[in-house]
């Protein structure tokens, strides 16, 4: 039995859902008459998904109406159609101790009056004036086996808990349930019971820790109550108010209460947490107009915490307000990504927002895909709005498992970390009429691994691989070139901890990639990347930057900066060999001119701005900015900042009203800081 909140309901009434044999609920609504048996209807019947525990343990009906939203034991989320509005309903006032005989008030609607009939006359009656419905859609083990714990709405969204220690949030579109994202809020916290949203905008999580009761807070990242109780296999009840919070539960068959009066708030959030340990990458997502705010700037950072962080950064204000936190990974995120922006003006989105594909890997070889949805709201505390989907995940383990004739392979390395992402551009084409994209990875086992990604399957592959480095590539960056009659080579660029750079062209697995997933239906073999087409010894150690620019004329920047505190640049032309244009690539170096000792430490970020200039940033928190001429580098300028431990540097260029061109970047380590 279980209680369902419904709208529309008059007072002294509710909804009341019962589970019964062969997975068959009830829906009954139940109205109070004082001094009078309470007046029972029989609203629908629906049939449980077939299981070994096959009872409803929530529900909840949703406010669109006509639908009713159901979590059971299998930790299945089930979602059923309302036909309340048909008029098809049995009533019933008898209670537990009589039986009831049926007085047919319309040609859909009876009524129960107490008499000495057969008691099996109710059942019967209901079973034959209701259809039994099965449901529109189901979200099988969507809380593993241990059971969904509760499901809500609030501001448009469902969000459901379980005892596997994560919520959900989802949507309905199309009377089906679809995935938006889930959350970790607390580690250790594998019981969580509901989620209560406050009036000031904080999201606490309910649920147990081991033998206590815990109320977490989202917003200030701790725990407001700890009550030791014994654990969650209990009855148990809480309520706040401005003046109180209570909890009661049942403990060895005794009834105990905690009570705590109001009291002054001791302590101030000064400054909102963005992540618990070192900031690994960040990236610039874009700029939402907001009115009566200018423009903000979105980015997105990835710490040693395992959590993403979506945030936007103000000028005016300068401080970092959080909008979203990703918590999907079991290791840390050391590597993040954009690929499909659109932006304000573009086809398919409105004028004040912005969406693009997430990608974040690291630790565990796990990549996690999201599309985000930023638009402006005023109202909110930064003034902008964040709406995380998580589209699909990868890991390697997982792929193992799934190989053919495994035990004659030598198993992955289960520690491999992605180090690097980069989107593959351009693979959409006449040639390749697919919605598939491709990513490719610098994984520490010494492979260059290429993904594709199918966002409306919510599919993430492994379509190629390569161990050519034979060490831990750090960089991969992809770029496209265009010949002059329109054909496209996919090149890609690698580093390694040896001080090598690797040239490849990837055109031909891309293409072959496409045609087995087509014919495969997203499941295919990885295939061989080939041989590199051009190696170079650029440094003495490894290669922890690594940017390429492409000039006017058609040729190829390819700036890198070394753990050795040096910068190295060189002049590429692409050409093809021979006149057919499915001949080989040729790489011809133009010009190479090296800086070393560009630096006092390592070299962690570079960015070629124009052809003759350069910006770089090391661990010794200078940001340098050079300039190029044939056969030098000769440097222009230095700016300390403070992050210390830098890690990632990302630069976008803004242009103002007047038509003056401003430079911003960002750093990230140990803090995080803008910069123009």
């Amino acid at each position: 039995l279980g209680w369902a909140p419904r709208p529309g309901l008059p007072p002294g009434a509710a909804s009341l859902l019962a589970s019964g044999p062969e997975g068959e609920m009830l829906w009954l609504d139940v109205t109070h008459r004082p001094g009078r048996a309470p007046r029972v209807q029989v609203m629908g019947r629906y049939l449980l998904p077939l299981c070994k525990q096959r009872w409803h343990t929530c529900a909840a009906f949703l406010p669109q109406g006509g639908l009713l939203l159901c979590g059971d034991r299998r930790g299945s989320l089930l979602l059923f159609p309302c036909r309340s509005s048909s008029g098809q309903a049995v009533e019933s006032s008898s209670i537990a101790s009589g039986s009831t005989d049926p007085v047919v008030e319309d040609a859909t609607n009876l009524v129960y009056e107490d008499t000495s009939s057969e008691p099996e006359l109710s059942c019967l009656s209901y079973r034959e004036a209701l259809p039994l419905e099965a449901p529109l859609s189901v979200l099988f083990g969507l809380h593993g086996k241990t059971g969904v714990t509760s499901v809500s709405c609030h501001g448009g969204y469902i969000y459901s808990t379980g005892r596997d220690g994560v919520y959900w949030q989802l949507r309905v579109q199309d009377q089906q349930l679809e995935v938006l994202w889930k959350h970790r809020p607390c580690k250790g916290l594998q019981w969580i019971e509901e989620l209560r949203f406050t009036a000031d905008g904080d999201l606490l999580v309910l649920g147990f820790h081991a033998d206590n009761f815990v109320v977490w807070s989202s917003r200030m990242g701790e725990k407001l109550h700890c009550i030791p109780c014994g654990g969650g296999h209990r009855s148990w009840s809480y309520c706040s108010s401005p003046d109180a919070e209570v909890f009661a539960f049942i403990r060895c068959g005794d009834v105990l209460l905690y009570q705590r009066g109001a009291e002054p708030c001791e302590q101030q959030m000064l400054l909102p947490s963005l992540h618990g340990r070192e900031i690994t990458c960040v990236r610039h997502l874009g700029t939402v107009e907001v009115p009566g705010h200018g423009a903000i700037n979105v980015f997105v950072t990835g710490s040693e915490d395992t959590t993403a962080c979506v945030l936007v950064l103000s000028e005016h204000s300068r401080a970092a307000v959080p909008l979203a936190r990703l918590s999907d990974h079991i290791s840390s995120v050391r590597a993040l990504v954009l690929a499909g922006s659109v932006r304000p003006g573009d086809e398919g989105f409105g004028d004040e927002g912005l969406s693009t594909l997430l990608f974040s890997a690291g630790g565990r070889a796990q990549i996690e895909c999201y599309r985000l949805l930023c638009a402006a709201d005023p109202a909110s505390e930064g003034a902008v709005g964040c709406q995380v989907i998580h589209v699909a995940s990868h890991r390697l383990d997982e792929h193992w498992e799934r190989k053919k004739n495994r035990h004659k392979l030598v198993k992955m390395d289960p520690e491999t970390r992605y180090m690097s992402l980069s989107v593959i551009p351009g693979t959409s084409t006449k040639q390749m009429p697919t919605p598939w994209k491709f990513l490719a990875a610098a994984c520490s086992d010494g492979s260059v691994r290429v993904f594709g990604l199918l966002e409306v399957a919510w599919k993430l592959v492994l379509v190629a691989e390569s161990f050519h480095h034979q060490r831990c590539v750090l960089k991969v960056e992809a770029f496209l070139h265009m010949q002059a009659g329109g054909e496209r080579r996919h090149l890609l660029c690698s580093t390694a901890t040896d001080g090598g750079i690797a040239f490849w062209d990837i055109t031909s697995p891309i293409a072959d990639a496409v045609g087995a997933l087509n014919q495969a239906k997203g499941e295919m073999q990885p295939l061989p990347l080939g041989a590199p087409l051009l190696t170079m010894m650029a440094h003495s150690c490894g290669v922890n930057s690594l940017h390429i620019y492409k000039t006017l004329e058609g040729q190829y920047l390819v700036a890198s900066g070394s753990d050795d505190g040096s910068i190295h640049v060189c002049l590429l032309e692409v050409t093809l060999d021979g006149d057919n244009p499915m001949a080989g690539t040729c790489l011809h170096v133009l010009e190479r001119v090296a800086q070393p000792c560009a630096h006092a430490a390592h070299v962690m970020g570079i960015r070629v701005l124009r052809p003759d200039l350069l910006l770089t940033a090391s661990v010794d928190q200078r940001l340098t900015l050079w300039q190029r001429s044939p056969g030098r580098l000769d440097k222009l300028s230095t700016t300390f900042f403070h992050v210390p431990d830098l890690a990632e540097l990302d630069c976008w260029e803004v242009v103002e009203a007047g038509g003056e061109r401003w430079l911003y970047c960002v750093l990230c380590g140990q803090g995080l800081e803008m910069l123009r």
